[in-house]
């Protein structure tokens, strides 16, 4: 028999919850929950009000889980000419000159000037913010590892720009580190994090306590940056 999906609404708290059901072969009742919602995974011939029991008894997890997913700040951009372009924490905002050039401007200096003539389609906005997006990113992450290399004794390590949905940065094994594009957008301090973070497992390729003292080594006060980090998504 195949995967069964369906949508549902229950009453937690007062509050009524939307999720998604999905029975399929399985021998448990599964629960999760990310920025699409509440997801539940059931086996096939689970009664709804089993499952519906099961989800009161985790009502007081479930709330909180769902309030911290929607406290997260987003950081997937909205590709219209108002709307604000985080840059090192700061928004920007597009501005176009009299003589019809785009640019970026923080946005305290906010000002456009649109000519008639200027269509800026979301495709054109999107293109032309991720190109500045990606530029700003190879300038500053170029400059933030060869600043973290030297404090851990390490030559600069080739980077590249990354588009990973849910990782800010990767080291393989050939030494080449990889950073999300969407961290130009964190305060700069979120980034020094993430290298410092990506650089210490050139030192010890895993999470043990030692690689940990690496990181703060490099990073002191590290902890409070990476629970900062998980504000952001």
């Amino acid at each position: 028999m195949p995967v069964q999906t369906a949508s549902q609404i229950i009453l937690l708290g007062g509050q009524k919850i939307a999720y998604t059901l999905i029975r399929s072969r399985r021998k448990s009742i599964g629960l999760q929950i990310n920025q699409q919602g509440l997801r539940i995974s059931a086996p096939l011939h689970t009664p709804l009000p089993y499952i519906d029991n099961v989800l009161q008894q985790k009502a007081g997890w479930i709330t909180k889980k769902l309030t911290q997913w929607q406290e997260k700040k987003s950081l997937n951009p909205v590709w219209t000419l108002d709307a604000a372009y985080p840059l090192l924490g700061e928004p920007w905002r597009i501005t176009i000159k009299p003589g019809g050039e785009i640019t970026l401007a923080p946005q305290l200096a906010f000002a456009i000037t649109q000519p008639p003539e200027i269509e800026l389609t979301p495709h054109r906005i999107e293109k032309f913010v991720m190109n500045w997006y990606r530029q700003q990113a190879t300038t500053c992450f170029q400059q933030r590892i060869a600043i973290y290399a030297q404090k851990l004794a390490l030559p600069a390590p080739p980077f590249r720009l990354s588009q990973a949905k849910t990782r800010w940065g990767s080291c393989n094994s050939r030494g080449i580190i990889s950073l999300n594009w969407r961290l130009i957008q964190l305060p700069l301090h979120l980034i020094d994090y993430v290298v410092a973070h990506e650089l210490a497992h050139l030192i010890e390729m895993n999470h043990s306590e030692a690689f940990w003292e690496v990181v703060e080594r490099a990073c002191p006060g590290y902890r409070e940056m990476r629970q900062a980090l998980k504000s952001y998504s």
